[in-house]
């Protein structure tokens, strides 16, 4: 297994399941991965346990790692009993905030059912964890030109519209919705626009 993970390797040291939530801003992660037992997460979502989920608690007001034994005591729903029912024995949840300006903050959660994770293990998650959350980074080279192009598309302007109120050509709205695509990543216009929204850059 390389020092660098993959999805893959995340799945071969947490074989019970992993949930990934990177970069939540106001609401919302940019990138979200669910690979938790689908039994779990369905009870999970039927009961609304989020809200009284103290892995979550902890993971919106910490940075670092913790195991789900310690949190125990903070558990009066018996969350993390119940998740033991779904196979859920072993669980760390690792929480990332980088002090960015958006309050951006990525975790995830790492589960085995046959046995605790070593410190080896731990420091390869955290690693994973780290990288994701600034490869996820909103970029900073786009213009305020490329920007405001964005918010209009986030708002439904069609580009004549955008060119109207931006009282520019319509070919140059193009080149920099496609500027703006490539800084992104993104395929179209929408998923740019949708992308910075997220990003909080818009």
């Amino acid at each position: 297994m390389s020092t660098v993970l993959s999805l893959d390797d995340v799945g071969q040291l947490a074989p019970a399941g992993y949930y990934i939530a990177l970069r939540i801003g106001f609401a919302f992660p940019v990138e979200e991965v669910n690979a938790l037992p689908p039994q779990w997460v369905e009870y999970y979502t039927r009961q609304r346990l989020m809200l009284f989920d103290p892995a979550i608690r902890w993971a919106y007001s910490n940075t670092g790692v913790v195991d789900w034994n310690d949190l125990v005591s903070d558990d009066p729903k018996g969350v993390l009993g119940k998740a033991r029912d779904y196979g859920l024995h072993h669980a760390i949840t690792i929480s990332v905030f980088d002090g960015n300006s958006e309050g951006q903050r990525s975790f995830g959660t790492f589960v085995r059912s046959d046995k605790p994770f070593i410190d080896l293990e731990i420091k390869l998650l955290s690693a994973f964890l780290n990288r994701r959350h600034q490869e996820m980074a909103p970029p900073t080279n786009l213009t305020e030109a490329e920007l405001s192009a964005l918010r209009m598309v986030k708002d439904g302007m069609r580009l004549k519209q955008i060119a109207f109120e931006l009282k520019v050509t319509e070919g140059a709205v193009k080149q920099r919705l496609k500027n703006a695509k490539d800084k992104l990543g993104a395929k179209t216009s929408t998923q740019a626009a949708t992308m910075a929204a997220q990003y909080g850059i818009i």
